[in-house]
């Protein structure tokens, strides 16, 4: 057997798995154990089994991702969220649908802090989905608008999907982090106009809330301060090239816990247990990691992505168009994975072909995350929404991801945008020295 034909069996294999509802990490370091072993042996095999565990457990850049998430967790359990979404809804949600256009910006500004879509959904779900009852908005509006809003967590720096993209590919961190910012805002800005478009053809899905006077506007403003701040230090000094991207989390983590304990919001119970998520979630991101390490050499050592890179860059058409047979096929693999799963397994495939089109690798690690976005909220997968039904039990699954659909096109009209005009990605990180 060649070893091209051996890793499309792998890769059959590999999805096998996954739809036996396998971990993505054990599948992965699987299936590419046993393939390399095939193809050189089980002693070269085992000798690289061992070597990729310990170089991806012992990896500095690795740490980066405890941090951040850590970050998230400390904030989430110092209350920021839940002022986030006040701040907003002082602001707007005395208009019509502004409940859902405050959980749009609210949903943001956790996503600066937090850096996942399910902790950004699940944290403004808890929040906002019992504030909207109250006000008599429409189930599946309501629903819809937190699931959809929630995928802002995995593009808006810190982004654990980026930090992972980059160190599959060998790209900064921190650039990658910068490409998030615009794209985050313009798509912020695009779920609230959605919103407000279908508010505006429906008015009774989204009644407008109590109003608010100026004072108390100019007072919730407070709420936003913290997040901000954590976002400047944070962000903000990795941009301006002050610290590394691993400094720049633990300077995050660092200002959420002192917040937390300043507003007297950290007991030591929520304490413990805001390390303990930040544990288990960072273990499954690493593992993931690793499993993602042993199949790409596998992959390698088949020849499957310089076959596939030199097959499409052979190919009379336009180098876009390629792209877009990329970017349909991650859309299509969304509907059956994760975006941290079809990432890792897929980047090892495509990254040689973007390379060899000449693509920017910066604005690549930023469509596949649009893309992987539009995963998280696509059936049958679709974890966001399995995780607003679980904040939602009497809500039908059927009525979420129709509340899903309009958000849905949101995401593909923004993403077709970002490969017309890519500078969307790319003007910030051409002003980064690093």
């Amino acid at each position: 057997m060649s070893p091209a034909v051996a890793g499309i069996i792998g890769i059959v294999v590999l999805v096998v798995l996954f739809l036996l509802r396998m971990p993505v990490a054990f599948a992965m370091a699987l299936v590419g154990f046993v393939g390399f072993a095939y193809l050189t042996g089980p002693e070269a095999a085992l000798s690289l089994l061992g070597l990729d565990i310990y170089d991806t457990f012992s990896s500095y850049p690795l740490s980066v991702i405890p941090m951040f998430i850590l970050m998230g967790t400390f904030a989430f359990a110092a209350g920021i969220s839940k002022r986030l979404f006040k701040t907003a809804y002082a602001w707007i949600g005395h208009r019509r649908g502004g409940l859902t256009v405050a959980t749009v910006f609210a949903c943001a500004g956790f996503g600066a802090i937090c850096g996942s879509s399910t902790a950004t959904a699940a944290t403004m779900g808890k929040i906002a989905l019992p504030e909207m009852k109250k006000y008599k908005y429409d189930d599946t509006l309501a629903t819809g608008t937190v699931a959809a809003a929630g995928t802002l967590g995995i593009l808006i720096p810190p982004s654990t999907v980026l930090i992972i993209y980059g160190i599959l590919t060998e790209q900064s961190i921190g650039k990658l982090f910068v490409a998030g910012i615009l794209p985050g805002i313009f798509l912020s800005i695009l779920f609230a106009a959605t919103v407000v478009f279908l508010c505006w053809r429906n008015p009774a899905i989204g009644p407008p809330g109590a109003p608010t006077s100026f004072r108390e506007k100019l007072k919730s403003l407070t709420g936003i301060i913290e997040a901000l701040l954590l976002f400047l230090l944070a962000i903000g000094g990795l941009f301006l090239g002050w610290f590394s991207p691993t400094q720049a989390g633990a300077i995050g983590a660092g200002g959420a816990l002192l917040i937390g304990l300043a507003r007297r919001k950290l007991s030591w119970q929520s304490f413990v247990a805001a390390g303990r998520e930040a544990l288990r979630t960072a273990c499954m991101v690493i593992f993931i990691i690793t499993g993602a390490v042993i199949f790409g050499h596998f992959m390698a050592i088949s020849r499957i992505p310089f076959l596939l890179a030199e097959w499409l860059g052979g190919l009379p058409i336009h180098p876009m168009a390629v792209m877009g047979v990329i970017v349909f096929i991650y859309f299509i693999g969304g509907f059956f994975m994760d975006a941290m799963g079809l990432i890792v397994v897929t980047v090892p495939i495509f990254f040689p072909i973007v390379e060899k089109l000449g693509f920017d690798p910066i604005w690549f690690g930023v469509i596949i995350v649009l893309v992987g976005e539009m995963g998280v909220i696509t059936p049958p997968v679709g974890v966001n929404v399995f995780v607003i039904k679980g904040i939602a039990p009497d809500i039908p699954l059927q009525r979420i991801f129709r509340g899903i659909i309009p958000f849905l096109l949101a995401l593909i009209v923004f993403t077709i945008l970002l490969m017309i005009f890519p500078e969307i990605a790319t003007f910030l990180p051409g002003l980064v020295s690093y």
